[in-house]
């Protein structure tokens, strides 16, 4: 009887298995069909008859302007070839062809001379600005004010798209908690939540309610996926994770981007797994496509496709190329293996000529959305590009999303803000006077050396109230300039400059010391296994410090960088991260107290390089940390466990207060949401602006280990001093979903514990409701 009663059980199991798996099979079928068929111009099928397959192929095809240098683009008039292939339909798309004269005439070509009429879609990495510079994405993250990050990627689209760029290779959306990767400046640093708000809010910026507006253009959520977990923080290297790690932290922002609406999305160059992603179907066509609903294209890295050769799963670049199509890769970018193999490979019966139609249904239809076909000199007015570019109020934009983004990281004595009327400021350091440095690195096409620069600003503030005193110091870099390929050298010897330095220093009242990176110091390309401040740059602090004078560090950095050795020699600290166009106005308003600040740390500082990866949205151990000097925990026996300065973390000149937490309900049922409210007061001398961060902890997960923290939401929020107010969030079920155990995606009922405060390590509310089915 007992055994009969398994076996029904275990039948009963089976079909409800089977069940689930035929619906999960209806669902992928009808999301690819959705992909394939979406809301497609009908023309398309048209047009796809009239093609013949070079033709077909060639919109497979993005080549680059080889003229490209730091920004600014020649004329492909020279290269008649490239004018040729345009005529023969065998490109179609290019990236880094800018200005609306070279735009519309190469975009004439396409439409006038051409057997079809295709018009070509033109892509730039406009990562924080086209001519106006915002602060890198990563510093733009910290102001955790989603408004901030819609509108930077908003003027950015405007000024692209009167430069003629149809379509940028932004947002980079990729989750890093790897400081010694150059490329965290691009993103949004180590939280999956802050990741996704960060997407949604860059994709609507850039893209805006109307693709086909000429101020709008195409985003590109990369790289699609893994990137940022590259092992050893070493660029282009593998990663390789559990499928849960993926869905759960890694995936997420690629998810909302594509919920947001993002046209395009991006290979990346990694392995996860060993499988590189750019060969990967199970990313780029059955997540993507089948489980997403995903409706426009994937363009590859640049060569990424044909390094499927390089990572040793292709031959030959026919291989290669077989690879990327196969995997659903729409776009091969500056490899040219489809234009050269793909007529092969159907010839061969690898691939079908039906693939490459639907892959070029993709781009075409993209290409239809942001109204080319309908007016395909939309975006080559060289009176607007005039105009728009570098206008006065993307300039006031700049510099209010640079004041929003600094982090006030040290404050001793309430040091800041300082008063205009000051008698002698000196102003030290290497990048003191730098007016590149503030750009970044992804500058679309900035002028070199064109940012405010913190001496300037400063002058600016205080224009006769002040005199300002200037010493370099000692320079950071033996290089005379620095651009994108350039090999940086740093000074490690020249102490010449300490001298004068110390002296303005002592004929001074206050020292604000500029220091920390120069904009192609982080960046594609640009990992360090040293992320300590570079050349002389600690030891003149030290020396300054010598003097006794109060000294404010003036960071500029593009990642989180290991200031323990440092941060004892400074009275006060701001982190300016690179703050683009206006960063030195930006900075002095917060130095003078104009603008009060708000910044949080988008990812955690280390305390030393041993930690990284350090982030907080830890699993616990079998053995949980105890402060004690013995016994078997989880710890560094040699230095803490947490970092320097926590995610989240932020001062301001005022003080704040959390008080009054209340939870609507205690049970939560699966169809339900919950209120969950914090009383939040500003119990200080200034009016200011408070991240409210809302944590939650999912106290017993059923077979699988859930986060000790997970952020689940943010409010920033201005207070009066002396007044309060409630700031409130609402949590539903989904956002408790996790990748369960049977690996499927849902939240399970059990306890919840809620942490509500301003930084991942200063959570002084706390409470508990509980999850029902």
């Amino acid at each position: 009887m007992f055994e009969k009663k398994i076996n029904n059980l275990l039948m009963r199991k089976t079909i409800l298995l089977l069940i689930g798996i035929l619906i999960l099979g209806i669902s992928y079928s009808q999301n690819l069909q959705k992909s394939s068929q979406s809301d497609y111009d009908p023309r398309i099928e048209v047009l796809l008859k009239k093609m013949t397959l070079e033709e077909k192929l060639g919109q497979l095809n993005q080549l680059s302007n080889p003229y490209m240098s730091t920004g600014t683009s020649a004329s492909l008039e020279t290269n008649k070839n490239y004018d040729q292939m345009v005529r023969e339909g065998k490109i179609g798309s290019f990236l880094n062809v800018l200005g609306a004269e070279e735009t519309k005439r190469l975009q004439k070509i396409a439409v006038e001379e051409s057997r079809l009429g295709i018009p070509l879609i033109y892509g730039f990495d406009v990562v924080h600005g086209f001519k106006t510079i915002f602060p890198i994405p990563l510093g733009e993250a910290a102001s955790f004010d989603r408004e901030v990050m819609e509108k930077g990627a908003r003027i950015a689209a405007i000024e692209s798209a009167a430069n003629g760029v149809h379509w940028t290779f932004a947002p980079m959306v990729d989750i890093s908690r790897d400081p010694r990767w150059g490329r965290i400046m691009e993103g949004a640093g180590e939280d999956v939540f802050l990741g996704v708000e960060a997407a949604t809010a860059r994709v609507k910026g850039f893209q805006g309610n109307d693709l086909a507006a000429d101020n709008t253009i195409a985003a590109c959520a990369k790289h699609f996926a893994a990137y940022g977990a590259a092992y050893g923080g070493r660029d282009y290297n593998m990663a390789d994770m559990s499928e849960r790690m993926m869905r759960e932290v890694y995936l997420p922002p690629f998810k909302a981007a594509v919920d947001a609406g993002v046209a395009t999305l991006m290979s990346s160059f990694n392995t996860n797994g060993g499988v590189p992603a750019s060969g990967d179907r199970w990313l780029q066509t059955d997540v993507l496509r089948g489980e997403w609903g995903f409706d426009g294209f994937v363009v590859s890295d640049w060569t990424s496709v044909t390094e499927l050769i390089y990572h040793g799963i292709a031959e030959n670049p026919k291989e290669a190329g077989y690879l990327g199509l196969n995997a659903g890769v729409d776009m091969d970018m500056m490899g040219s293996l489809y234009v050269d193999y793909g007529k092969k490979l159907i010839e061969e019966g690898r691939i079908t000529e039906a693939q490459i139609d639907e892959m070029v249904r993709r781009v075409l239809h993209i290409k239809y959305k942001l109204g080319l076909f309908d007016n395909p000199y939309q975006y080559t007015n060289a009176e607007k590009q005039k105009q728009l570019t570098l206008h006065p109020d993307h300039l006031a934009a700049s510099r209010d999303a640079a004041k929003r983004s600094i982090v006030l990281m040290k404050n001793k004595g309430n040091l800041l803000p300082l008063s205009k009327n000051i008698k002698k400021i000196a102003v030290i350091g290497p990048l003191a006077k730098d007016k590149d440095a503030p750009l970044g690195n992804w500058r679309g096409s900035a002028d070199p050396n064109s940012a405010v620069s913190l001496f300037e600003g400063l002058q600016n503030a205080v224009g006769n109230n002040s005199e300002l005193i200037f010493e370099e110091g000692a320079r950071l870099t033996n290089n005379k300039q620095q651009a994108f390929f350039t090999q940086l050298e740093y000074n490690t010897s020249d102490r010449s400059g300490f001298k004068k330095a110390i002296a303005a220093a002592k004929k001074s009242d206050v020292v604000i010391l500029a220091i920390g990176e120069t904009a192609y110091m982080s960046g594609e390309c640009r990992s360090y296994a040293n992320i300590e401040l570079k050349g002389l740059q600690l030891e003149l602090l030290k020396e300054i410090k010598k003097t006794g004078k109060p000294v404010i560090v003036a960071l500029f950095t593009g990642r989180p960088l290991v200031l323990t050795d440092a941060v004892d020699h400074a009275d006060a600290i701001l982190n300016c991260w690179l703050p683009g166009s206006e960063a030195g106005n930006a900075i002095a308003d917060v130095i003078f107290g104009d603008y009060n600040p708000s910044g949080k740390l988008p990812a955690s500082f280390p305390y030393h390089i041993g930690q990284i990866p350090v982030f907080y949205e830890e699993l616990n151990t079998g053995r949980p940390y105890k402060n004690e000097p013995n016994g078997f925990s989880t710890k560094y026996r040699d230095i803490p466990n947490a970092p320097l300065f926590a995610f989240g973390y932020g001062m301001s000149y005022t003080n704040f207060e959390f008080s009054n937490l209340v939870i609507s309900h205690k049970v939560l049922k699966m169809n339900e949401s919950l209120t969950i409210k914090a009383t939040l007061s500003n119990t200080g001398k200034y009016d200011g602006e408070e991240v409210v961060q809302l944590y939650i902890r999912d106290l017993v997960g059923k077979g699988v280990a859930r986060p000790l923290l997970q952020l689940k939401g943010f409010e920033k929020v201005m207070v009066k001093k002396g007044e309060s107010m409630v700031v409130s969030f609402t949590i539903t079920p989904e956002d408790l979903a996790f990748f369960r155990l049977d690996k499927t995606w849902g939240p399970e009922a059990g306890a919840f514990e809620v942490f509500v405060g301003n930084a991942s390590n200063n959570l002084p509310l706390t409470g508990k409701f509980e999850l029902t089915e």
